[in-house]
């Protein structure tokens, strides 16, 4: 074929977080149905640094952006890889999935699957061995025949016929049966004893039982496709490969891998049944909503997230839920058990990450861009310790579409640092800042006021826009996130893709961020929260920029939660701080004078945030919509929050279907789109903008 050519070139890869990404040669190979690639063009000579074979393969444009695609190897490697363009990624793309078509179809007409087959496990020898057949180097068409015996050379191989495979599906049918039987007996056991229900051995093998039979599952579906390209010359048109997501609801198996059994409707709470009724958010009141700030009061909520209580008692669903997930699955749309959730939703985490506003408005105070960027840089640093509740890794409520969160922050002015760096009480220890009132309840009026919102713009994929401001310092930040999250074997991996924005309006500088991943590590033991990745913050106007290294422990040895970064002008290319530490303890900056400071972040004084009671919020903000949930969670009553929790995602999934089916668009609150991002509707930078304007033209 004409599309069946050989193409080569640079193609940047995604190699692990903290190399990131590196420019290298790649070459596809259609002969061999191979992609290799090479550290540069000058060693293709050379043996080839990487090799994955095409069959079988899944080529995906990523919707991360338009430059950014994956390959997907039978053999579970996976290459991340992003182009200059958007037309270049689709040369690419398109290439690599005419090759991986060709070789694919090729399998299933040279390689059919045999009449005589073993499904002995004893009978496949060491050589079939699951560490054999999953070897990454080794070819696709092995991989694609594992446990056919081959006939000798010459003779006629006969083609299975859909009998055959109705033989297959029914031992596979028996085999679940028996896998459910072995389950059953195992959680009949007594809980106490010398042999019970909670042992670890028997816990790991229903894990590795389940994990076994999806992968009988996984090779069936390979089977099917192959009988389907013998009986049409080809895969049917559009058929993808996907074997990497869970075969069976992992909404239902909240305890020892057996169904929860909800009550009947008429026999819900009322707070269910409210929960559950389809609304139509869009024609619930849409348009943006003026906070008043006297409404709010100093929030009393402390939900430390330390109990280690319901995730003891619920590790046979922890392991269960292992045995559904697969390495490299995305997350998204899995439900997971409530038992691991926090008591907030990931909108309320985000305004947590704003609870020391001493340190955002002394920002705009810097005297100079170098001293205003280093205070980014501390500012940015110190918000990672409070926006974790406790040292167990938990999850927020993933937001449903629509939700808002509203909250604010009174600092008085005197505890700010100026622009000579000294404040009364920026680095005191106390733990919280409590304001002074007037008689009537109010703030003093000597305070500044920040202003937070956040709303969930969008369910699929799931992203969030938060935007909080500084009128009286002319300061605002507005930021979207989309949150990816993969299951990494023993921990969870979760990408913040997406960037922030800072708005210093008095200078007229504009810092740009991004946010470091998530990791929750030891996932079967005790569950913590490790940060990881390089982040950028950027200003263009004044040249400075800064470079922040989140560390992830190394295998041996080495330090928790270690952080190192940098401060340069970038046009004299000259280094004017540096910082090392852990981002939950202590940071140490060095600046080019030579003087050095020490921030403790767990003395550092933390301002409890504000917000309006609940009878004075709307059903779609998230303490008032996730109410039940926290309430359920705070009272241990894991089988109620559940049901809560399920009545809310239930719910959202009514609206999607009826706003599909009426092909209504949904109708965000607060944020617009704005090209890959999300800005909110009446930033500050418009605001003053306007006013200047309006002044302007009254002169």
């Amino acid at each position: 074929s004409d599309h069946m050519e050989n193409i080569c070139g640079y193609l940047m890869k995604y190699t692990n977080l903290v190399t990131g990404w590196q420019y290298r040669y790649f070459v596809l190979n259609n002969d061999a149905g191979l992609l290799e690639y090479f550290v540069n063009e000058q060693s293709r000579h050379l043996k080839p640094r990487g090799t994955l074979q095409l069959a079988g393969a899944v080529i995906s444009p990523s919707d991360e952006d338009s430059h950014t695609f994956t390959v997907n190897a039978a053999s579970g490697e996976q290459y991340k890889l992003r182009a200059t363009d958007a037309k270049e990624r689709q040369h690419w793309v398109s290439r690599l999935q005419i090759c991986t078509q060709h070789h694919t179809e090729a399998i299933g007409k040279n390689n059919p699957p045999l009449k005589s087959r073993s499904f002995s496990l004893a009978s496949q020898g060491s050589a079939n061995s699951p560490g054999v057949q999953r070897r990454p180097s080794q070819n696709a068409v092995s991989f694609f025949n594992v446990g056919h015996h081959r006939l000798p050379t010459g003779k006629r191989v006969p083609i299975m016929q859909p009998d055959h495979l109705v033989d297959v599906r029914e031992m596979m049918s028996q085999a679940e049966g028996q896998q459910r039987d072995l389950i059953r007996s195992i959680e009949c056991l007594p809980a106490s004893g010398h042999l019970t229900s909670l042992d670890q051995d028997l816990l790991m093998l229903k894990a590795t039982s389940m994990a076994t039979m999806n992968c009988l599952n996984d090779c069936f579906h390979i089977l099917q496709l192959q009988h389907a390209s013998q009986q049409k010359g080809s895969l049917p048109a559009g058929t993808t490969i996907s074997w990497l997501e869970p075969k069976i609801s992992l909404a239902n198996h909240f305890k020892n891998g057996a169904a929860q059994n909800f009550p009947a409707e008429i026999n819900k709470p009322a707070s269910v049944r409210e929960e559950q009724s389809s609304a139509e958010p869009c024609q619930l009141t849409r348009e943006p909503e003026e906070i008043n700030p006297d409404d709010e009061l100093e929030d009393i909520c402390d939900d430390k997230e330390d109990d280690l209580g319901a995730v003891e008692e619920q590790r046979s669903v922890i392991l269960h839920l292992l045995s559904q997930l697969k390495l490299g699955m995305d997350l998204t749309r899995v439900v997971l058990p409530t038992f691991i959730l926090e008591k907030r939703s990931l909108l309320e985490m985000y305004a947590d990450f704003m609870s020391h506003p001493d340190l955002f408005i002394a920002i705009t105070n810097g005297s100079s861009p170098e001293e205003r960027m280093i205070r980014f840089v501390e500012y940015y640093l110190t918000s990672f310790h409070e926006g974790r509740k406790g040292a167990i890794a938990k999850k927020p409520y993933n937001p449903i579409i629509g939700e808002t969160f509203h909250c604010s922050w009174r600092m008085p002015k005197s505890n700010v640092a100026t622009d000579s760096g000294t404040s009364c009480s920026a680095h005191s220890p106390s733990e919280q800042v409590t304001l002074p009132k007037d008689p009537e309840g109010q703030a003093e009026p000597d305070c500044y006021m920040v202003k937070f919102v956040a709303e969930q713009v969008s369910h699929h994929p799931p992203v969030s826009g938060f935007y909080a401001e500084c009128v009286e310092r002319n300061m605002c930040v507005n930021a979207h996130i989309w949150t990816k999250s993969k299951f990494l074997g023993m921990s969870i991996g979760v990408t913040m893709v997406g960037e922030g924005v800072l708005h210093l309006l008095e200078h007229g500088e504009e810092y740009t961020f991004s946010l470091p991943c998530a990791y929750a590590r030891s996932i079967l033991t005790v569950p913590w929260v490790e940060l990881g990745g390089k982040v950028n913050i950027n200003c263009a106007k004044t040249g400075y920029s800064a470079s922040i290294n989140f560390h992830t422990k190394p295998f041996y040895g080495g330090k928790l939660h270690r952080v190192t970064g940098e401060v340069k002008q970038n046009m004299t290319n000259t280094v004017v701080c540096r910082v090392q530490g852990e981002w939950n303890s202590v940071l140490e900056f060095t600046y080019s004078n030579g003087e050095t400071k020490y921030v403790d972040l767990t003395k550092l004084s933390v301002t409890r945030k504000r917000v309006r009671p609940l009878e004075k919020q709307g059903p779609f903000e998230s303490r008032r919509l996730w109410q039940h949930v926290t309430e359920s969670l705070r009272d241990g009553d894991i089988d109620k929050a559940t049901e809560h929790k399920r009545a809310l995602e239930e719910r959202q999934r009514n609206e999607e279907r009826l706003r599909a089916e009426t092909e209504t668009p949904w109708c965000t609150k607060y944020f617009l789109k704005d090209g890959d991002g999300w800005v909110y509707h009446k930033p500050l930078w418009k605001t003053v903008s306007a006013a200047q304007t309006q002044q302007t033209d009254s002169n």
